[in-house]
């Protein structure tokens, strides 16, 4: 069994690489390969298992990635997504990144009796459904299906969503966002979704899902969003009970 004094001097070692692997990093840019294993082993003078150890907690943290087979690289920085009301093209500017994107598909649609719940339409009423692949500085961020009331926008066309903020569109249409509610939960890439992402399969990523509304309190759009989970954290303001 493993003493107490041990485990102290087992984490101040670890703490110590982890130390020095930050210091290492900073001399990197992304996409950089560290050294293999074990000659970064012996360049810091730790057994492998700590320094294994130690390049674990940096991978969880997202500032490397591991590649089966490939070796180990300086990850793209996370970012930390805000849960605002703010559509991804005024989030990204906001991080002073440059958004982008492309519409993957754009069709009519009947609702359908889930989405037509969801936007409180009748099944049969039209809906437009837009398929985007949402970038920052050029880099894959995230897969965006729309869902929003064709009445809403008629003249709508695939071209007027191209590299513009959709909130943007329905301002300039008199479409004033009063409210949302999103929920979010870990889920991981499909191949289809990988592919467009250019990401491994079964990678770990965040599903968005959100409901927004207008003044009256209509659903204007209903948006189902996969963040790569690799480039995204989430971070939370916490504040005690008033009492």
């Amino acid at each position: 069994m493993q003493s107490a004094g041990e485990a102290r001097n087992g984490h101040t070692k670890r703490q110590t690489v982890r130390r020095k692997l930050l210091a290492m990093l900073d001399g990197l840019d992304v996409g950089d390969a560290l050294p293999s294993e074990r000659r970064l082993a012996e360049d810091l003078g730790v057994s492998r298992p700590t320094l294994r150890q130690a390049v674990d907690d940096l991978v969880a943290e997202g500032l490397l990635d591991r590649r089966h087979g490939s070796g180990t690289y300086v990850a793209e920085p996370r970012i930390a997504v805000s849960l605002t009301m703010t559509s991804f093209t005024e989030d990204m500017i906001r991080r002073g990144m440059k958004p982008g994107g492309r519409v993957l598909s754009f069709r009519t649609e009947a609702a359908g009796a889930r989405i037509g719940r969801r936007l409180a339409l009748s099944p049969v009423e039209e809906v437009f459904t837009i398929r985007r692949l949402r970038l920052a500085d050029g880099a894959t961020m995230a897969i965006e299906t729309l869902y929003m009331p064709r009445a809403l926008l008629p003249g709508l066309r695939r071209q007027d969503l191209e590299g513009r903020s959709f909130y943007d569109l329905l301002r300039g249409n008199g479409v004033v966002i009063a409210s949302g509610r999103e929920t979010i939960e870990p889920t991981v890439t499909t191949a289809a979704e990988a592919a467009d992402l250019d990401v491994p399969v079964h990678m770990p990523a965040f599903l968005f899902q959100r409901v927004t509304r207008d003044e009256d309190g209509r659903p204007v759009e209903y948006v189902r969003s996969l963040y790569r989970g690799d480039r995204y954290r989430l971070e939370l303001d916490l504040r005690p009970p008033s009492h």
